[in-house]
């Protein structure tokens, strides 16, 4: 969306004010204290966009901000209050006091912050021009106002340049991060870096090494989420150093080579995987970003046998690093282990159970997804017959129909010990487990009567299998 050509340093700005930000800002006003957007809600109003998120900045301090609504919590030592929504269908307003920050010696977090100062001093401590833009209401009822930008990020979006406010090596230096932030903002709003904020990312890139797993996992979710392609976020990250430095088995797979119909490597194929896949599902873009892995490790004579297992090892090591969940990190996890499937008309329906069975029909639209997207960055043409859109019919109609899971036998473990007069431990489970392969081979062999009878059969040829106390006293009689 083009640059507002109007939005300059002291110009008016309409904002169109959800009534929450609007209420905030009154109340602010009325009780004669500074107010003003800040941040990424004004970027987003001098783009011509419509902000999602607003936040507001003000000279009350914490607690009177608090006094003025009731409606509102303070948990942090930084100065913002977040004002709860008055309706349930309106959205939280976090409300940061002017503040004044000491040195940041964590690299993340100032060791001290006293409030007061100016809107100006408040937008300094910002991280890049377009980030340090602000709106003072006038007419709020208009939505009119004053745009504040004493750094030039209004100039800087209109010459598509991403720069730092003030001396870029102090901006990293309190909060590496902003590294991987400068990425995404410059992927995002389709921004070159500037040079001199360039070459301190680059003097800087080693710092990112001791950033905490959870903050680059909210960058790297960010930038699958976006609008932008990923690819060119990861693409500017490897470019930057920072790519071996936080993702150092990703950056593994460039000069890998790949027997593919499109050009490049194990890394080119990946990033063009995560492309093909939806903004909707990050978690999804990340199991497509990481699927190929193992072949940095696994590469032997042109093939890379096994790649899948050593791929899913490697990528459970990253998520956990990152602190992803672990029901994230599974499902990545198998995404990866089984998206080397081979299928083909002549499997029988027995063999169609079993791989929903392997794979789990809970994840089978991810692993077709997954498949469509790396078919997609190889080049490869689904056939006419015997491709995926025939095994997603053909699993369908299984998960349908047949049991694909104990669970769904008509016994249980509790008829076995009942009815067998067997002792419960593994020996249930191993046999639970023989009745579901002779149930996926026949679901017609699902019956209660018959199932007892293989059971039954099963466990007699088994002489370890020990009976029940209850049993044995029987038999003993």
């Amino acid at each position: 969306m083009p640059v507002r050509t109007d939005a300059r340093h002291g110009d008016d700005l309409h904002v169109d004010l959800p009534p929450d930000v609007h209420h905030v800002l009154a109340i602010l006003t009325e009780a004669g204290r500074e107010a003003a957007l800040v941040g990424g809600c004004v970027r987003d109003a001098v783009r011509g966009e419509t902000p999602t998120d607003w936040d507001v900045a003000t000279s009350a301090t914490p607690d009177a901000v608090s006094a003025l609504f009731a409606r509102s919590t303070w948990e942090n030592p930084f100065g913002t209050v977040t004002v709860l929504p008055r309706d349930p269908g309106g959205k939280a307003v976090e409300v940061t006091t002017y503040r004044i920050e000491g040195p940041y010696r964590d690299r993340r977090r100032p060791e001290t912050v006293r409030w007061g100062g100016s809107l100006e001093e408040d937008l300094s401590r910002r991280d890049f021009t377009i980030n340090a833009m602000a709106w003072v209401p006038g007419d709020l009822g208009a939505g009119s106002g004053r745009l504040v930008d004493p750094f030039g990020g209004a100039d800087d979006l209109r010459a598509g340049v991403l720069r730092a406010v003030g001396n870029p090596d102090e901006r990293i230096a309190e909060d590496a991060l902003r590294m991987v932030r400068a990425v995404r903002f410059a992927t995002r709003f389709d921004l070159e870096l500037d040079p001199v904020t360039e070459s301190a990312v680059r003097r800087l890139v080693p710092e990112a090494a001791s950033l905490s797993g959870e903050r680059v996992r909210e960058e790297l979710l960010r930038m699958l989420a976006g609008p932008a392609a990923p690819s060119r976020a990861l693409s500017m990250m490897e470019s930057l150093g920072l790519l071996n430095v936080l993702f150092p088995e990703l950056a593994a797979l460039r000069g890998v080579p790949q027997a593919k119909a499109l050009r490049g490597d194990a890394l080119d194929h990946s990033l063009r995987t995560t492309d093909a896949l939806p903004a909707t599902d990050p978690v999804l873009r990340l199991a497509g970003l990481l699927h190929d892995l193992g072949k940095a490790t696994t590469l032997a004579d042109g093939h890379f046998i096994g790649h899948e297992r050593e791929g899913a090892e490697l990528a459970e090591a990253l998520l956990k690093r990152l602190r992803f969940p672990r029901a994230e990190i599974a499902r990545i996890a198998r995404l990866i282990r089984h998206h080397m499937f081979a299928y083909s008309s002549g499997w029988t329906d027995a063999a169609v159970r079993r791989f929903v069975r392997r794979v789990g029909a809970d994840l089978l639209d991810d692993l077709y997804a997954l498949r469509r997207a790396d078919n997609a960055a190889s080049g490869a043409r689904e056939p006419a017959r015997g491709g995926l859109e025939e095994l997603r019919s053909r699993t369908a109609r299984a998960v349908a129909a047949d049991p694909m899971s104990p669970k769904q036998l008509t016994v249980d473990g509790g008829d076995l010990v009942r009815e067998l007069g067997l002792r419960p431990g593994p020996v249930i489970g191993r046999l639970l487990d023989e009745l579901m392969e002779a149930v996926l081979e026949d679901p017609g062999l699902n019956r209660r009567d018959l199932l007892l009878a293989l059971a039954r059969e099963s466990s007699s040829r088994e002489p370890s299998v020990e009976q029940s106390p209850a049993r044995e006293s029987s038999a003993q009689e």
